[in-house]
Protein backbone atom coordinates (compact mmCIF):
# COMPACT_ATOMS: atom_id res chain seq x y z
CA UNK A 1 0.00 0.00 0.00
CA UNK A 2 1.12 3.71 0.50
CA UNK A 3 4.75 4.39 2.31
CA UNK A 4 3.72 7.05 5.14
CA UNK A 5 6.61 7.84 7.50
CA UNK A 6 6.65 9.24 10.63
CA UNK A 7 7.01 12.80 9.00
CA UNK A 8 4.18 12.26 6.55
CA UNK A 9 1.85 11.14 8.96
CA UNK A 10 3.01 14.23 11.92
CA UNK A 11 1.93 16.61 9.00
CA UNK A 12 -1.56 14.89 8.21
CA UNK A 13 -2.26 14.95 12.18
CA UNK A 14 -1.48 18.93 12.21
CA UNK A 15 -3.42 19.49 9.35
CA UNK A 16 -6.58 17.20 10.38
CA UNK A 17 -5.98 19.23 14.17
CA UNK A 18 -6.65 22.96 12.67
CA UNK A 19 -9.15 21.93 9.39
CA UNK A 20 -11.69 19.60 11.83
CA UNK A 21 -10.74 21.02 15.85
CA UNK A 22 -9.77 19.43 18.70
CA UNK A 23 -13.39 18.43 19.78
CA UNK A 24 -14.28 16.11 16.49
CA UNK A 25 -10.78 14.91 16.02
CA UNK A 26 -11.05 11.83 17.80
CA UNK A 27 -14.25 10.77 16.68
CA UNK A 28 -13.18 11.08 13.15
CA UNK A 29 -9.78 9.47 13.37
CA UNK A 30 -11.99 6.14 15.12
CA UNK A 31 -14.03 5.99 11.96
CA UNK A 32 -11.12 6.60 9.69
CA UNK A 33 -9.58 3.83 11.70
CA UNK A 34 -12.85 1.61 11.33
CA UNK A 35 -12.32 2.23 7.41
CA UNK A 36 -9.43 1.51 7.14
CA UNK A 37 -9.47 -2.40 9.08
CA UNK A 38 -12.47 -2.99 6.76
CA UNK A 39 -10.57 -1.97 3.79
CA UNK A 40 -7.62 -4.08 5.08
CA UNK A 41 -10.02 -7.53 5.64
CA UNK A 42 -11.59 -6.69 2.43
CA UNK A 43 -8.31 -6.85 0.58
CA UNK A 44 -7.07 -9.78 2.31
CA UNK A 45 -10.58 -12.07 2.07
CA UNK A 46 -9.83 -11.05 -2.17
CA UNK A 47 -6.30 -12.32 -1.99
CA UNK A 48 -7.25 -15.51 0.18
CA UNK A 49 -10.10 -15.77 -2.74
CA UNK A 50 -7.73 -15.49 -5.65
CA UNK A 51 -4.98 -18.20 -3.89
CA UNK A 52 -7.78 -20.52 -3.20
CA UNK A 53 -9.17 -20.57 -6.65
CA UNK A 54 -5.26 -20.36 -8.29
CA UNK A 55 -4.81 -23.74 -5.53
CA UNK A 56 -7.67 -24.80 -7.51
CA UNK A 57 -7.00 -25.14 -10.69
CA UNK A 58 -3.53 -26.22 -9.85
CA UNK A 59 -5.27 -29.54 -8.18
CA UNK A 60 -7.44 -29.86 -11.62
CA UNK A 61 -4.40 -29.68 -13.66
CA UNK A 62 -3.12 -32.05 -11.14
CA UNK A 63 -5.77 -34.65 -11.24
CA UNK A 64 -6.02 -34.52 -14.82
CA UNK A 65 -2.21 -35.78 -14.98
CA UNK A 66 -3.26 -38.26 -12.46
CA UNK A 67 -5.77 -39.62 -14.40
CA UNK A 68 -4.02 -40.05 -17.82
CA UNK A 69 -1.60 -41.70 -15.97
CA UNK A 70 -3.53 -44.31 -14.31
CA UNK A 71 -5.36 -44.56 -18.11
CA UNK A 72 -2.01 -45.47 -19.53
CA UNK A 73 -1.03 -47.80 -16.86
CA UNK A 74 -4.36 -49.30 -16.93
CA UNK A 75 -3.92 -49.82 -20.86
CA UNK A 76 -0.28 -51.11 -20.72
CA UNK A 77 -1.31 -53.64 -18.10
CA UNK A 78 -4.03 -54.99 -19.66
CA UNK A 79 -2.27 -55.39 -23.06
CA UNK A 80 0.40 -57.39 -21.67
CA UNK A 81 -2.12 -59.24 -19.37
CA UNK A 82 -3.81 -59.78 -22.91
CA UNK A 83 -0.35 -60.68 -24.94
CA UNK A 84 0.83 -62.71 -22.23
CA UNK A 85 -2.78 -65.09 -21.82
CA UNK A 86 -2.05 -65.29 -25.46
CA UNK A 87 1.17 -66.70 -25.19
CA UNK A 88 0.27 -69.20 -22.38
CA UNK A 89 -2.65 -70.49 -24.26
CA UNK A 90 -0.48 -70.80 -27.22
CA UNK A 91 2.05 -72.86 -24.94
CA UNK A 92 -0.43 -74.56 -23.13
CA UNK A 93 -2.62 -76.36 -26.00
CA UNK A 94 -0.38 -78.99 -27.51
CA UNK A 95 -0.79 -78.31 -32.01
CA UNK A 96 -2.03 -80.71 -33.56
CA UNK A 97 -0.35 -82.35 -36.83
CA UNK A 98 -1.41 -79.76 -38.92
CA UNK A 99 -0.35 -76.81 -37.16
CA UNK A 100 -3.68 -75.69 -35.71
CA UNK A 101 -4.03 -75.74 -31.91
CA UNK A 102 -6.74 -76.84 -29.94
CA UNK A 103 -8.71 -74.41 -28.09
CA UNK A 104 -9.53 -76.41 -24.91
CA UNK A 105 -12.15 -74.55 -22.63
CA UNK A 106 -11.09 -75.74 -19.34
CA UNK A 107 -7.44 -74.38 -20.35
CA UNK A 108 -8.19 -70.91 -21.61
CA UNK A 109 -6.25 -67.94 -19.75
CA UNK A 110 -9.74 -65.81 -20.16
CA UNK A 111 -11.44 -68.19 -17.54
CA UNK A 112 -9.30 -67.17 -14.82
CA UNK A 113 -9.39 -63.70 -15.19
CA UNK A 114 -13.19 -63.80 -13.97
CA UNK A 115 -13.80 -61.77 -11.41
CA UNK A 116 -14.61 -62.55 -7.95
CA UNK A 117 -17.50 -61.71 -6.15
CA UNK A 118 -17.80 -60.26 -3.14
CA UNK A 119 -18.46 -62.09 -0.07
CA UNK A 120 -21.91 -61.66 1.60
CA UNK A 121 -22.33 -63.28 4.98
CA UNK A 122 -25.79 -65.21 4.29
CA UNK A 123 -26.39 -65.06 8.04
CA UNK A 124 -26.49 -61.40 8.20
CA UNK A 125 -29.43 -59.72 9.79
CA UNK A 126 -29.34 -56.29 9.50
CA UNK A 127 -32.28 -55.41 11.48
CA UNK A 128 -31.11 -56.96 14.58
CA UNK A 129 -29.12 -55.10 16.61
CA UNK A 130 -25.61 -56.87 17.86
CA UNK A 131 -23.62 -56.50 21.05
CA UNK A 132 -19.82 -55.69 20.82
CA UNK A 133 -19.90 -58.10 24.57
CA UNK A 134 -20.76 -61.87 23.85
CA UNK A 135 -23.60 -63.48 25.52
CA UNK A 136 -21.30 -66.25 27.35
CA UNK A 137 -19.33 -63.10 28.57
CA UNK A 138 -22.59 -61.77 30.05
CA UNK A 139 -24.08 -64.75 31.43
CA UNK A 140 -20.25 -65.09 33.42
CA UNK A 141 -20.41 -61.99 34.82
CA UNK A 142 -24.12 -61.53 35.57
CA UNK A 143 -24.46 -58.28 33.28
CA UNK A 144 -28.03 -58.20 33.05
CA UNK A 145 -29.45 -59.44 29.38
CA UNK A 146 -33.55 -58.39 29.57
CA UNK A 147 -34.74 -55.21 31.28
CA UNK A 148 -36.38 -55.86 34.53
CA UNK A 149 -39.02 -53.58 36.49
CA UNK A 150 -38.13 -51.86 39.78
CA UNK A 151 -40.54 -54.30 42.08
CA UNK A 152 -39.01 -57.50 40.29
CA UNK A 153 -35.47 -56.27 40.95
CA UNK A 154 -35.90 -55.81 44.63
CA UNK A 155 -37.90 -58.87 45.08
CA UNK A 156 -34.59 -60.46 43.56
CA UNK A 157 -31.98 -59.05 45.95
CA UNK A 158 -34.31 -59.04 48.82
CA UNK A 159 -32.62 -61.12 51.54
CA UNK A 160 -34.65 -64.53 52.41
CA UNK A 161 -36.66 -64.12 55.43
CA UNK A 162 -35.11 -65.61 58.64
CA UNK A 163 -36.86 -68.13 60.12
CA UNK A 164 -36.70 -67.87 63.80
Amino acid sequence: MIDFGFDKLALIGAVALVVIGPERLPRVARTVGHLLGKAQRYVSDVKAEVSRSIDLEELKKMKGHLEEAARDVEQTVAKNIHQTGAELNESWNPTAGDGHTEINEFNRYDTLLRPVPPYRNPKKQWRLKRSAMPQWYKQRHGIRGKAQSGAARVARFRPPPSSV
